[in-house]
């Protein structure tokens, strides 16, 4: 049966569950603090705009729970049928890769020995220099490893796509909603709307209703014509966590820092000449890149740094995707979906 649904929260996870949503047959309404749905690169829009799209289960492993790289696996896929569905080839699925300097091979063997209990079909592959000049001519490394079956997505596209493909919905742009009940959005003005379903997808504006905090993350934005790199990378490094993902064939994404702070000042200067000194040390031809946009953003994680789902009568919650947000929220997404047809039926 259609219900009426009052989403809080146009990011990542709630486009997603709008589109999905209103594509069901639902009546479908979306809240949101920005005044608009396009990006701004100013540390205050949605996160997934700032953020890299790296598809990469395994090597999220070094950081982060198997739970999540089993979200991941599960995401992958479905942002593929997504994507096609939505009729944007923003998503690739090439593989990525690992590189280390001679110097940081010591750094490099304790990544792999964390990441290393995979399945054979997601094992990382070691690659002589002859097979990395292979798959990609621009870099340079003494040791690199393919991770099979990981990808990227072009996060400013695909977040595009899912607000310009939500036929039928009404959305309500520079409407921030300050609280979320069963069957209640509350607008930061008092108003109250009132659904069948209320959806809390508001990341960081969900406070005080639930702890969530905002992780600082910075990027720095390449352009080079003609670059040539075809696969995200990462860096293996003792102090930094470097990756360089292209965006397309002339600009890459460079990033980048994640500071336990609430800090939505501009890119500090040490975090930019570091990724960047250690970007061109594993690709030299970004000697000659020329700087696009400094950005930062902050990204929402709950205590323990774990996503969470919410489902009650009325209520639908989503929220603490933290620095996994575009490798996980299409499996989030899907089990916020099951559990409200889990608890539709059992009404």
């Amino acid at each position: 049966m259609p219900l009426t649904v009052g989403v809080a929260g146009a990011g990542l996870i709630g486009r997603l569950l709008v589109w999905q949503l209103a594509r069901a047959g639902h009546a479908v309404q979306a809240f949101d603090a920005m005044p608009g749905p396009e990006p701004r690169f100013d540390g205050h829009g949605a996160a997934a705009f700032s953020a890299a799209g790296m598809l990469s289960p395994t090597a999220e492993l070094d950081a982060g729970e198997p739970r999540i790289a089993a979200l991941g696996w599960q995401s992958i896929p479905r942002w593929a049928q997504i994507t096609a569905e939505l009729g944007v080839a923003s998503m690739q699925q090439r593989g990525s890769l690992l590189l280390a300097h001679r110097a940081d091979l010591g750094a490099a063997q304790r990544v792999l020995a964390r990441i290393g209990s995979q399945p054979p079909q997601h094992a990382p592959q070691p690659l002589t220099a002859p097979q990395l000049a292979a798959l990609e001519p621009a870099l340079a490394a003494a040791y690199a490893w393919l991770l099979p079956g990981e990808g990227r997505i072009e996060p400013v596209t695909t977040m595009r796509a899912l607000y310009e493909e939500a036929r039928g919905v009404r959305w309500h742009w520079g409407c921030p909603v300050a609280a979320v009940e069963p069957r209640t959005l509350r607008l930061a003005d008092g108003v109250e709307r009132r659904f069948d379903l209320a959806v809390d997808t508001r990341g960081l504006g969900a406070r005080p209703q639930l702890p969530v905090r905002g992780v600082r993350g910075e990027t720095v934005w390449l352009q080079l014509t003609a670059h040539g790199l075809t696969r995200p990378v990462r860096l293996l490094h003792p102090r930094y966590f470097v990756y360089l993902v292209p965006r397309n064939a002339d600009e890459l994404l460079l990033g980048a820092s994640s500071i336990e702070a609430e800090d939505r000042s501009p890119v500090s200067l040490r975090t930019a000449v570091e990724l960047m000194a250690a970007a061109h040390s594993a690709m030299p031809s970004l000697a000659e890149a020329r700087i696009l946009r400094l950005d930062r953003n902050l990204r929402p994680a709950l205590p323990d740094n774990a996503p969470r789902v919410e489902c009650a009568p009325g209520l639908l919650r989503v929220n603490g995707l933290y620095r996994h947000g575009w490798l996980i929220a299409p499996a989030l997404a899907d089990q916020a979906l099951a559990q409200l047809a889990a608890s539709l039926e059992a009404a």
